[in-house]
């Protein structure tokens, strides 16, 4: 069953006519429009809540405290994260797969090893390799795409052999095709490999379950699905986490600083140095709440599929 038309009606700037015609967006693959719902939601917090988080103990402190962390605890639910705790927010998908690869890559990688992407990848998901590549040494392998638009598998085996990661996109962002995600985690990790998804494109379109896809990390934006631009996600598992060194130095990422040294902070906020996007979370965050109200994922997948 496909979603109501009234659907439409959630969404403020749909309501206007472009050269007297009424708008049809199709760009929604380079950034969703918000429903009123989230506008609502962030409006509500600067009027309301607005304070730092994690610094003071008075009213608005404490209330914006709790809306960064109750819009986190929001998205570790809507992809099934096993703890709330590896849930790290970013400025952006871009952000996250640069932390990914300087954090981990950066520690874990050198001269002899190997990093596996795709023809697909979106630049965000190349440049990094790329740049680091440049510096540690190591060879960037890379899976075809076939005639169809779709990953050519056939040397799979052969391409991961001695990799140390796999990332790879779960939905183009040019073509729209869909990754075989679990089947390439299970080459991945029986050839020793971690894997990386860059799921920016898949999160808008399909129920996310970041424990049955058994990625090592996912990443994803929250102004494809419907949520507000400056806001990304960085789902990792805590031990990949725990391990990596920070990704910028700053407040908040520190329990303690001495002339000596300094002590990092535990997940998540080792990897948020600085103000975090406060406003940006409870956007994303009511976003997940708005899926809930038009039936879920679920319920966008059967209608994508039905159309």
């Amino acid at each position: 069953m496909t979603l109501p038309a009234s659907v439409k009606d959630d969404f403020p700037l749909l309501e206007q006519s472009v050269h007297g015609t009424p708008i049809v967006y199709l760009d929604s693959a380079n950034t969703s429009q918000k429903p009123q719902a989230v506008i609502d939601a962030m409006t509500a917090y600067y009027e309301h809540d607005n304070a730092n988080v994690h610094r003071g103990s008075y009213d608005l402190a404490v209330r914006a405290t709790a809306a960064l962390e109750g819009a986190r605890a929001k998205v570790a639910g809507f992809i099934n994260a096993p703890s709330v705790s590896e849930v790290v927010f970013t400025k952006n998908a871009t952000e996250a797969m640069n932390l990914v690869a300087r954090s981990w890559g950066g520690t874990n990688l050198g001269a002899g090893d190997a990093v596996v992407i795709s023809e697909m990848e979106h630049h965000a998901n190349i440049v990094p390799w790329h740049m680091l590549a440049e510096e540690k040494g190591f060879e960037l392998r890379w899976i075809p795409v076939d005639g169809t638009g779709r990953l050519d598998l056939t040397d799979l085996d052969r391409l991961l052999d001695g990799a140390k990661l796999l990332s790879v996109t779960a939905m183009s962002n040019v073509l729209g095709t869909l990754t075989p995600v679990r089947q390439l985690a299970d080459a991945a990790h029986a050839a020793g490999a971690l894997v990386a998804v860059d799921a920016s494109q898949y999160v808008p379109h399909v129920p996310t379950d970041v424990q049955a896809l058994d990625a090592d990390f996912l990443i994803f934006t929250g102004h494809k699905m419907l949520g507000p631009m400056g806001i990304g996600v960085l789902w990792g598992r805590a031990e990949l986490l725990d391990a990596m060194p920070p990704f910028l130095g700053g407040g908040e990422m520190i329990l303690q600083v001495t002339k000596e040294g300094f002590t990092t902070n535990e997940l998540p906020w080792k990897f948020e140095a600085g103000t975090p996007m406060v406003a940006e979370a409870v956007g994303l965050g009511a976003a997940v709440d708005y899926i809930g109200t038009i039936g879920g994922m679920e319920a966008v997948r059967r209608h994508e599929v039905e159309l």
